[in-house]
C-alpha cells in the first residue's frame, strides 16, 4: 500500500508541475482511481493559481474560444420513475429550465449477456419506448442523445441504430464494451450510424490521450467524451482535444458529477478547439448549487457562461458542506 501511495504521489507531482502545453511531460495514471486522484489535485492547484493571480483558469490556459458554453441535459439519474412518461416529464422539465438538448440512458433491461443469448431485441423495446416518449416531448428538431452504457453486442447494436435513426437520435453513446478488440466493431457501427444520419460517441472513462488515440485513429467515434475527473488533469484534456482536432473528432466532455467538476469543465470547455457541447447533470440535487456560495448562472437557449470569478470561479459554502459531512454517498451509474 505504501509503495502504491508513493507511485501515486510521484504521478500527482509530475502531472501538476508540467509546463502548460507540455502534454507529454507528465506520466499518465495507470488506473481510474489514480487518474481521479491526479485529476482532483491538478484541478485544485489550477484553481489556487487562478485565485492567487486573480484570473480565471480559462484565461490562464489562453486561447479562449467561446464566452458561452453549449450544454446538454442528462436527465437519466434524475428520472426515478423509469417509465416512458417519467422520462418525458424529465425532458419537459429540462426544456423549461432552458435546455435545448437532452440525453437519456434508457436501456435498463439490456445486458451484453442477454444480447449474446439472442434476447437483445426484445430487451431493448422498453428503452425504445422511453426514447420515443422523450422525442415526442421535446419535438422533432432538438438534439436527443442516447447512452447505452456498454450494454450491447454488435448484432443488437446494429438493430438499435436502425430504430434510433427513425426516432431522430443525434448520437448513440457507448454501445459496446470499450476494449481494443472491439475497435473494428465500433468502427463498423459508426459507419452504419453515419449512413443513417447519426453520430457515435464514447470513451467517458478513458485516461490520457494515449487511451483515446487507438479509438480515434481506428474510426470508432465521431465524438469522444473525456471526463475532467478521470482524464489525468487539464494538460491531458488539452492533449486529448489537440489529438482529436488533428483527426477530425469532436470533443464533448463527460460531466455528470458535482459542482466543482462542473466549474472546471466549463473553464476548460471555453478553450477547446474541438469542442462540441458539455454534459450537465440535470436537477439531481439542490446541493449542486447549494454547496456553493453563489449558484451557477442560468441556462438560456441551451447555453451558459463559465463562472467569472478567479480560478474556477466558484467557492464552497463551508457551513453547508459541514452540515452534510456525514451524508451517505448515493450509488450511481455513469
Amino acid at each position: 500500500m505504501l509503495a502504491a501511495a508513493g507511485r501515486l504521489d510521484a504521478r500527482i507531482r509530475a502531472a501538476c508541475t508540467a509546463a502548460p502545453g507540455d502534454f507529454a511531460a507528465a506520466e499518465v495514471p495507470s488506473t481510474l482511481a489514480e487518474a481521479a486522484a491526479v485529476s482532483a489535485v491538478d484541478q485544485a492547484l489550477w484553481d489556487l493559481h487562478g485565485k492567487r493571480t486573480a484570473r480565471t483558469v480559462a484565461d490562464l490556459l489562453g486561447g479562449v474560444c467561446r464566452q458561452q458554453i453549449d450544454l446538454y441535459a442528462n436527465i437519466n439519474r434524475r428520472t426515478e420513475l423509469r417509465t416512458p412518461e417519467g422520462f418525458a416529464q424529465s425532458a419537459r422539465d429540462a426544456l423549461a429550465a432552458g435546455h435545448v438538448a437532452i440525453k437519456l440512458a434508457p436501456f435498463d433491461e439490456v445486458t451484453v449477456a442477454r444480447c449474446t443469448a439472442g434476447d437483445g431485441p426484445a430487451a431493448m423495446q422498453a428503452g425504445l419506448a422511453r426514447i420515443a416518449a422523450v422525442r415526442a416531448a421535446i419535438g422533432p428538431q432538438r438534439r436527443l442523445m442516447v447512452d447505452c452504457h456498454w450494454r450491447f453486442d454488435e448484432v443488437t447494436a446494429r438493430q438499435l441504430n436502425e430504430e434510433a435513426a427513425r426516432l431522430g437520435v443525434h448520437w448513440i453513446e457507448c454501445p459496446l464494451p470499450e476494449v481494443p478488440a472491439n475497435i473494428p466493431a465500433l468502427a463498423r457501427l459508426r459507419q452504419q450510424a453515419n449512413s443513417l444520419g447519426m453520430l457515435q460517441a464514447g470513451l467517458e472513462m478513458a485516461v490520457g490521450w494515449n487511451s483515446f488515440r487507438p479509438y480515434c485513429e481506428g474510426g470508432a467515434y465521431d465524438v469522444v467524451m473525456p471526463d475532467m475527473k478521470y482524464a489525468g488533469g487539464i494538460h491531458q484534456m488539452q492533449a486529448i482535444s489537440a489529438g482529436c482536432r488533428a483527426l477530425g473528432v469532436q470533443v464533448s466532455p463527460h460531466n455528470p458529477s458535482g459542482p466543482i467538476c462542473h466549474a472546471a469543465s466549463l473553464q476548460i470547455s471555453a478553450t477547446l478547439d474541438a469542442f462540441d457541447m458539455l454534459e450537465l447533470q440535470f436537477d439531481e440535487s439542490p446541493l449542486f448549487d447549494g454547496l456553493l456560495r453563489a449558484p451557477f448562472g442560468p441556462v438560456q437557449g441551451g447555453q451558459t457562461a463559465p463562472p467569472a470569478g478567479s480560478g474556477f470561479g466558484v467557492a464552497l459554502d463551508e457551513a453547508v458542506l459541514h452540515r452534510h459531512a456525514e451524508r451517505p454517498a448515493r450509488s450511481w451509474s455513469p
